[in-house]
């Protein structure tokens, strides 16, 4: 079965003309996708990241980077500690 050009890889990366996220997709299925790649790509396993060094790295694909760190806490892709000093990545 061959993957849908709107939902495979390449969708993904076609959101990202030269390396920065054009906007954060409104649809669930869409943006779930687009944050599995930003935590994939972004952020290693099994290693805490302050919150600044989650927030430089998300500004090197889109401005908005609380939003994106917001989706990505809420998605599970990223784990906070409670005080919100101390991020992991999830999934």
């Amino acid at each position: 079965m061959s993957e849908n050009a709107a939902t495979g890889p390449r969708a993904v990366t076609a959101l990202f003309p030269g390396g920065r996220l054009t906007a954060i997709p409104r649809k669930t299925a869409r943006r779930e996708q687009v944050l599995v790649h930003l935590s994939e790509t972004l952020f290693e396993r099994d290693r805490d990241y302050s919150e600044r060094e989650v927030n430089d790295a998300l500004l090197t694909v889109h401005d908005d980077f609380s939003a994106l760190r917001r989706h990505l806490v809420i998605g599970g892709h990223l784990s906070r500690t409670r005080d919100g000093s101390s991020y992991r990545r999830g999934k």
